[in-house]
């Protein structure tokens, strides 16, 4: 059982466009010192992004729900791994 959407050519260059002011926003972030801020900023703009790629580049947004589930679990699996490499790296830096 087949459900396929058909996406228009101005919503892909509306999300492009949104990945580009994202890449943007990237660049200049990373060019002011936020002192421990820079990382949110940048993993703030990084989510972002992903969840477009995600949503509309993979068709997320228009799959059947079990899909969204899975997705919601890489997601929180990949939130895990990083929330404990950070505590991690952090009590390195306390030492």
């Amino acid at each position: 059982m087949s459900h396929d959407h058909i996406v228009s050519p101005k919503l892909y260059l509306g999300v492009l466009a949104i990945l580009l002011v994202g890449t943007a926003l990237t660049v200049a972030a990373a060019r002011v010192d936020l002192g421990g801020l820079n990382i949110v900023v940048a993993m703030s703009i990084a989510v972002v992004k992903a969840s477009f790629v995600v949503l509309y580049f993979m068709h997320l947004k228009y799959s059947h729900r079990l899909n969204w589930v899975f997705g919601a679990a890489a997601m929180l699996w990949l939130a895990l791994l990083i929330g404990l490499t950070s505590t991690d790296v952090i009590a390195r830096l306390t030492e």
